[in-house]
């Protein structure tokens, strides 16, 4: 068996018994002589790149692909025949964190500190110290805040118990409700009556049709008033012209973005002049954890007949 692996991939090219794996650029198509692969690895090719593997690799059996997501996947065009993967749980720590980061540091005034420090200027009343900012809604600690996730998935499982242990009241928004990883889960049609009491929104939602632009106008203002969003998902899933209105109104207390609807975010976009809005450039999975062990497991269950992990169709 033949396994192609981009340039770009995580850390050292793994070695498995009875494959050949082959590196090849990450930014230019499969050189001719690779193209009788029967697996791909997927992680930050461009479009372009994996619409030319789907037309010309015909002996593909599985393009696993290390993201979480599956848009790229799925839309470069592989034949019916292939199975695609993703990487979900490949990145549950490292997003976390990263949402732990983002909520602490909005909850905290960190955009508003940070704007104050290229100033040169002192602000000591930021979170209300010495003159009262007065009851706006804005939670200034995660004790006590309702935080609701939309997305609870194995991201949200693993975000979850750590804004628990920091006091944060959990809620989580999936397509079915019930309880998951020991926390309340409301389906999506319960998510409206929700945010209404969410100190906090957390998104980890993907792209899909279904939810482009979820979180709009009607929603922002379905909000608590002082609320904050984080999002980590995907950009798409944002109205990020109502975003801007709500905040400018004062609905929306602060935003943190790990993630945009064009990517990288131009240079005229709004949100990188907003005083409470935190924008990272797409880094909260910059790196799958495990990536080489799920993809030996995956080539040994495509070899022996076994289960073949997140299958995305």
């Amino acid at each position: 068996m033949k396994v192609v692996i981009p340039s770009s991939y995580p850390g050292e090219a793994p070695q498995f018994d009875g494959v050949e794996v082959v590196v090849v650029p990450h930014d230019e198509a499969v050189p001719e002589e690779h193209v009788d692969a029967e697996v791909l690895v997927v992680w930050g090719q461009p479009q372009q790149v994996l619409e030319d593997a789907a037309r010309r690799m015909a002996g593909l059996r599985l393009v696993q692909g290390l993201a979480a997501g599956a848009d790229t996947v799925v839309a470069a065009g592989f034949a019916d025949d292939v199975l695609l993967a993703n990487g979900v749980g490949l990145h549950d720590d490292n997003v976390a964190e990263h949402v732990l980061a983002l909520t602490l540091a909005l909850v905290r005034f960190l955009p508003l500190a940070m704007r104050r420090q290229r100033e040169h200027t002192w602000d000591h009343h930021l979170g209300g110290a010495v003159a009262p900012r007065g009851d706006d809604g804005r939670v200034v600690s995660l004790r006590g805040a309702r935080v609701t996730v939309w997305g609870f998935g194995s991201i949200g499982g693993t975000v979850a118990p750590l804004l628990k242990s920091l006091g944060a009241e959990v809620t989580g928004v999936a397509r079915s409700a019930g309880e998951r990883h020991g926390f309340p889960v409301v389906a999506d049609d319960g998510l409206d009556e929700l945010l209404g009491a969410t100190d906090i929104l957390v998104m980890i939602l993907p792209s899909l049709e279904s939810t482009a632009n979820a979180l709009n106008a009607q929603r922002l203002a379905a909000l608590k008033e002082g609320a904050l969003v984080v999002n980590v998902g995907r950009g798409t899933t944002v109205d990020e012209g109502a975003l801007v209105a709500a905040l400018r109104s004062g609905r929306l207390a602060a935003a943190a973005l790990d993630v945009t609807s064009v990517e990288p975010l131009p240079q005229e976009s709004p949100l990188w002049d907003e005083p409470n809005v935190l924008i990272t450039p797409h880094i909260a999975s910059d790196r799958p954890t495990g990536a080489s062990a799920f993809l030996g497991a995956q080539i040994h269950a495509l070899t022996t007949g076994g289960t073949v992990r997140n299958l995305m169709r």
